[in-house]
């Protein structure tokens, strides 16, 4: 230890570690004003603590604090501290416990104070753009406000309370708000769903198709119908004894239409027909020719112009399955269209009978349909997919009870029948050029009380003459009263009724081949048809 300095050898005086040697020149640092001693000073300089010596205690170290902003008043020192503006410096080791402090000794040989940092004097606030130097933040956050220091304004405190924490939170924010958005959808879609489907709230709106295109294809019903209604007709007859309603089609532009001869019947005598298009047009029509042993007639219109004929087909090249159309006015309902399928082929039906002598009884070798038709199709078209006419709808089959109408009609139970249209082509033609048609024979009168397998023979005429016909068809090719024929042409013949539909099926002319029995034994024959003498 080094008398007279109170600093031991070798050791720098505490606060002096890395300080810069103090200015020299003239300057006054700022004084606090001291409280009055309790007594006198003393004349002598005697310290009020004893005697002077290397022991006396040493004054408070100042520390350094935290150097206020520029231009900002500092605060005077506590009692017996150095006023000075300090400069920041990093932070020094915990001082060594001091005495209480009081009043210094005035001059004398006291412990000398350790240096200070070096101090700045007082000068007038620096400009705005001088940097500032580092500090610990403050105790106080409104320390930190200086209105004079650069740059923008700053929420005193914010950085040090938040610190690193802030995009951390905000990160937790964000995610909270995303599914607080995801809940709030699905709950909406929830409840929207439950609305939609209890029809919770607000006008019913029904759905309904839309943009359906206006055509139909041609081998639609639609398409058919489109086509053949223009040229299908509605007859109203009235006679001396009765009325009716059938239909009709066009044959050719001269007027002509075909129907069934049952639909004309009752004006056969002095009644009046009337023809009505599908347009509403509505004209005077005359029958041309009928022939009930065909069902069929023909009847003219005039005073119409545009007509449009209907296409005949083949009937021959029809098969079961195939589609059709039927078009009508069923119980006076025109223009009605139904559609079906063929059912059957070479169906041997009779109509009529109405007569004691029967000769307006109709025997068709018909295509059955299931097409519905009801009283009131009788002469209208039977369509295939291509608008052709393939038959001429004449006749149903009704159930035997429970279909009766007030009128005594019966409805449809899909068992339909028409008229082939490659016979009703050649009736027609007939009847158009001559007025009358011609029926196909084999010169023999049949016994139709025969309840056998096959048709037979009679063994007289129902005038008392021969059966068999002299010089006639039958009687060239050797049949006898008696004899019972079997087949026509390879297929099966089970009656009277269904030979002569076999036979009508053909026209004058036309060779058939006959399987026949007699005397139980059977032969084949070869027929040529004649031609009756009278319808």
């Amino acid at each position: 230890m080094d008398e007279g300095n109170g600093v031991p050898q070798g050791a720098e005086p505490e606060g002096a570690a890395g300080a810069e040697p103090m200015p020299e020149g003239d300057f006054e640092l700022a004084k606090p004003e001291r409280p009055s001693p309790l007594h006198e000073p003393d004349p002598y300089s005697t310290p009020p603590y004893g005697e002077p010596g290397p022991w006396a205690p040493a004054p408070p170290v100042q520390h350094p604090v935290a150097t206020p902003a520029q231009g900002t008043l500092m605060t005077p020192p506590a009692v017996g501290a150095v006023p000075q503006a300090v400069v920041a410096v990093p932070p020094e080791p915990a001082p060594a416990p001091t005495a209480p402090a009081g009043p210094i000794a005035p001059a004398g040989p006291i412990a000398p104070i350790p240096p200070a940092p070096p101090t700045v004097p007082a000068a007038p606030p620096a400009p705005a753009s001088a940097p500032l130097s580092a500090r610990q933040p403050p105790a106080d956050p409104w320390g930190r406000y200086d209105p004079w220091a650069a740059g923008p304004l700053q929420q005193p405190g914010a950085a040090a309370v938040h610190g690193g924490r802030r995009p951390r939170r905000r990160r937790a924010a964000l995610g909270w708000t995303l599914a607080l958005v995801l809940v709030a959808a699905g709950l909406g879609g929830l409840v929207g769903g439950y609305v939609e489907r209890e029809g919770i709230g607000g006008e019913v709106t029904l759905p309904q198709a839309k943009g359906v295109p206006a055509g139909r294809a041609p081998d639609s019903v639609a398409g058919i119908a489109a086509r053949a209604l223009p040229s299908v007709v509605t007859l109203h007859v009235s006679g001396s004894d009765e009325e009716g309603t059938g239909t009709g089609f066009v044959l050719d532009d001269r007027g002509h239409i075909l129907t069934n001869n049952h639909v004309v019947a009752p004006a056969a005598s002095g009644g009046k027909i009337s023809a009505t298009f599908s347009d509403g047009t509505s004209v005077k029509a005359t029958v041309v020719g009928r022939d009930s042993g065909y069902d069929l007639a023909v009847v003219q219109v005039s005073g119409v112009h545009g007509l449009t004929p209907l296409t005949l087909g083949d009937s021959d090249d029809v098969r079961v399955g195939d589609p059709v159309v039927a078009i009508g006015a069923p119980f006076d309902l025109a223009n009605t269209v139904t559609a079906g399928i063929i059912s059957a082929k070479e169906r041997p039906i009779t109509a009529g009978g109405e007569k004691s002598d029967g000769s307006d009884v109709s025997y068709v070798d018909a295509l059955q349909t299931d097409a519905p038709i009801n009283p009131g199709n009788s002469g209208g078209p039977l369509l295939d997919s291509r608008a052709h006419v393939i038959g001429i709808n004449s006749a149903i089959r009704s159930a035997d009870s429970g279909a009766e109408t007030e009128s005594g009609q019966a409805g449809s139970i899909g068992l339909g029948f028409a008229i082939p249209v490659n016979q009703a082509k050649r009736v027609a033609e007939e009847l158009i050029n001559d007025g009358r048609a011609t029926h196909p024979v084999i010169g023999v009168d049949l016994d139709m009380g025969y309840s056998g397998d096959g048709a037979r023979v009679d063994s007289r005429a129902p005038d008392g003459g021969p059966a068999v016909v002299k010089g006639g068809p039958a009687e060239r090719a050797g049949l006898k009263a008696g004899d019972l024929i079997t087949e026509v042409d390879g297929e099966p013949v089970h009656t009277g009724a269904e030979l002569i539909v076999r036979i009508r099926a053909h026209q004058p002319g036309d060779r058939l081949r006959l399987t026949i029995e007699r005397g139980g034994t059977e032969r084949e024959v070869s027929v040529v048809l004649g031609t009756a003498e009278q319808n």
